[in-house]
Formats: C-alpha cells, sequence, structure tokens
C-alpha cells in the first residue's frame, strides 16, 4: 500500500477556548429538539462493523450513516435547517425552542417574518439541504456552485425549487459571490457553512444543527455498551462540521475526551497545513482543489472551528483519493456478517483513513502514537451516501478511480 497520506500531530499552541460553549450539551439538545420536530426526522444508523474491526485489528469500529437523513443522502441538512430557523426566531424576538416545525410553517409566522432570500454556496449537499428547508419553511433560496460540479449534484437542487447555477470559480470564490449578493438583496441572508471575522453567528447555528448527528451517536454508543469511543475520526472541508463532533464530544467527555482523527482532502488540507506550521494561524489553500472529495474542496478554514479542533484534535490527516476510494469499497463490500455502507467520496474518508492506518507498514509508527489497538473503540462519520450516483458506481462497481 503506497504512502497516499500525511499527518501532523497536533502540537498547536492552546487559546482560552471561547468557542467550546457553542457546542454545549444543552446548545445541541436544543438543535435535536428542533430537528425532532420534523415529520421528516428520525434517527440515523449506527453500523457496528464487528468482523472488519476484527480484521484490522481494533475492539470495534462504528459508523454514523448519514446517507439516510431526511431524505436527503447527507447530513447538511442539520446545519442549514437549524441556523434558518435560528435566524427567523431572532428577527422575530422568539427562542428557538418555540420554533418547531409547525409553528416554522404556519400562516401565522408568514405574516410575522414574510420571505427571505437564503443565499449559499455549495459543492452540492449544503445547498441541498438549504433549498429543502427552505421549499419546507416556504422561503427563497440562491445557491452558487463552484466549477467541476457535476451536473446531477446541480439538478438535486434545482429539483427543491431554487435558484441554482454553477460558476467558472472555485468553492472559496464562490462564497464571496453569495455574500455579495445577499448583501444586495432585501431581506437577503447569508447561510454559509464556514466563518469569517465579522460572519460567525450563522455558522455557530449551521454548528449546532450539526451537533444533532453527534448527540445520536453518542446515545446509539451507549446504547450498544459502548460507554465512550476512545477514537474518533470525521473529515473536513472548512472544518464546520469537524469543529462540531470535536466540539460536542469534548464536552461530553469532559474528564476523559476520545483522540480526535481530523481527515482532509489533500487538495484542500487548510487544516493539516495549519497543524504541520505549528504557529496557531490557519492556513488557506488556493487553485482549483481538484479531488473526487467534492464536499471537502475547501480551502479557506472556519474560523470558529479552528480554534476548537487547535485545543482538541489529536492528529490532523491530509489524505489523497485512494484513501476515500479504499473506504468507499471496503465499507460497500465489507466481510460477511457486517452491514454494507453506502458512502460516498465525502463520507468514506475516515474510514479509509483508519482502514489505512491499521494496514499499511508506513502508518506503523502513527498507528501507536494513536493507540490503535484491539481494545480501541473506534467512532467514524460517514456524512453522505451516493450523492453523485454516477461517479460512486464508477468507483465501486466498474473499479475506476473517479
Amino acid at each position: 500500500m503506497k504512502k497516499d497520506m500525511k499527518w501532523a500531530m497536533n502540537h498547536l499552541p492552546k487559546s482560552d477556548d471561547k468557542n467550546l460553549p457553542i457546542m454545549s450539551l444543552n446548545e445541541i439538545e436544543k438543535a435535536k429538539a428542533f430537528h425532532q420536530s420534523f415529520p421528516q426526522y428520525s434517527e440515523t444508523p449506527l453500523t457496528r462493523l464487528d468482523q472488519m474491526a476484527h480484521y484490522l485489528g481494533l475492539g470495534s469500529i462504528f459508523v454514523k450513516d448519514e446517507s439516510y437523513r431526511f431524505g436527503l443522502n447527507a447530513f447538511k441538512v442539520l446545519g442549514g435547517s437549524y441556523s434558518m430557523a435560528k435566524y427567523i426566531a431572532k428577527e422575530t424576538n422568539r427562542r428557538i425552542e418555540d420554533m418547531p416545525y409547525q409553528v416554522l410553517t404556519s400562516d401565522e409566522l408568514r405574516k410575522d417574518f414574510g420571505q427571505a432570500t437564503f443565499f449559499t454556496a455549495t459543492d452540492g449537499n449544503h445547498g441541498r439541504g438549504v433549498a429543502w428547508a427552505a421549499q419546507k419553511l416556504g422561503q427563497k433560496a440562491v445557491v452558487h456552485m463552484p466549477k467541476g460540479t457535476t451536473q446531477t449534484r446541480l439538478e438535486n437542487i434545482k429539483k427543491l425549487g431554487a435558484d441554482v447555477d454553477i460558476l467558472e470559480l472555485n468553492y472559496d470564490d464562490c462564497v464571496r459571490q453569495a455574500a455579495k449578493e445577499a448583501a444586495e438583496t432585501p431581506h437577503g441572508v447569508m447561510v454559509q457553512d464556514t466563518a469569517w471575522d465579522g460572519y460567525e453567528e450563522i455558522p455557530s447555528w449551521i454548528m449546532q444543527g450539526y451537533g444533532t448527528m453527534a448527540m445520536e451517536a453518542g446515545e446509539q454508543l451507549k446504547k450498544a455498551g459502548i460507554e465512550r469511543p476512545t477514537h474518533i475520526f470525521v473529515q473536513a472541508g472548512v472544518g464546520s462540521l469537524a469543529g462540531a463532533i470535536v466540539g460536542y464530544f469534548a464536552n461530553l467527555y469532559k474528564d476523559n475526551p476520545p483522540k480526535f482523527i481530523v481527515v482532509e482532502a489533500s487538495a484542500a488540507d487548510c487544516l493539516y497545513k495549519g497543524a504541520a506550521a505549528g504557529d496557531g494561524k490557519p492556513r488557506i489553500v488556493g487553485g482549483d482543489l481538484n479531488t473526487i472529495m467534492a464536499g471537502l474542496a475547501c480551502g479557506e478554514p472556519n474560523t470558529i472551528s479552528w480554534d476548537i479542533l487547535k485545543n482538541h484534535v489529536t492528529t490532523f490527516i491530509s489524505a489523497d483519493d485512494p484513501v476515500t476510494v479504499r473506504g468507499m469499497r471496503l465499507l460497500a463490500a465489507p466481510l460477511k456478517g457486517d452491514a454494507p455502507i453506502i458512502s460516498g467520496e465525502s463520507g468514506a474518508v475516515p474510514f479509509g483513513a483508519l482502514a489505512t492506518i491499521m494496514l499499511s507498514d508506513e502508518c506503523k509508527e502513527l498507528r501507536s502514537q494513536l493507540g490503535l489497538n484491539e481494545n480501541s473503540q473506534v467512532l467514524a462519520f460517514s456524512t453522505e451516501g451516493d450523492t453523485d450516483p454516477e461517479r460512486y458506481k464508477n468507483i465501486v462497481w466498474r473499479g475506476l478511480d473517479k
């Protein structure tokens, strides 16, 4: 197995951790109660892979499978819907606890709030989640997608009634374009799953929305007899999801946190580069960000998340495309007795990284540093299913690399 990963152990200077309370148990309880009010809500599966754990030399492996989320094949809708609800609550002087689905969709609220246009940039899943939530809540959505986006991803968003296009820009420039248009539009609101200086409130609400998935996973682990995972593997694009997962579990297991391993696409590994530099400042990756992991092709880190991650992550990994391809194939065709998981290109990289660490001689030292062995109880997040069905079939069925 050739080396297709780089990693940096976390030696970053710590901050005062002022953003950790964003992911407090109390805040995430509110987000989960909000999502549970949706008629489409159901808990997504936490799949236990006992045979795979034995094969890889681990105590247990659990994969949180977000391909079942709200029928949208990905987790992102959790953040989009919650942040839109929090925004509407703030604008109408209500508490989020008083804004369940039936209130948000009521005629009375429409009279109070009217209609906003929610702008966003997306590689696919976030925009689809924003479009879905806007449609359900009677709002408008405008979605910009970066060059290289497949037509399938655009059509999925278009079907939900959003105004959507593919621009000749990379992801981060699409974000800037959406922000500009939101600022110029009456009742225009930017709903972006990344934060920068001066734009942090809505991203913090998006992260809290993602916390529903983390809280579900923690409760499901307990039901499976695992009081606390020893290791958590999660992917990062801008880092909002990673910050949400790491933040929630750092709060849940305050006295004895698991080891957190954050995995990025090497074409957009801004967090890894920041960790490797070691000075605590974030790094930016520019250019076309070419990777099959479309959802992770983001080169500018979320400022809120970066603060949480540098305080709590154990290791940052930069993974080439073959790592996620490995993860997709292993999850699709696991060992007899384990349930298969349909995990897309941005979904499978945490598991792909775990398998690579356990199977590759070149990762022996990392395996030892992380203490991954037959006593380890590992939780990994698969954030999407086959959101690009043709590419998924090419990789998993036809044996192609993209």
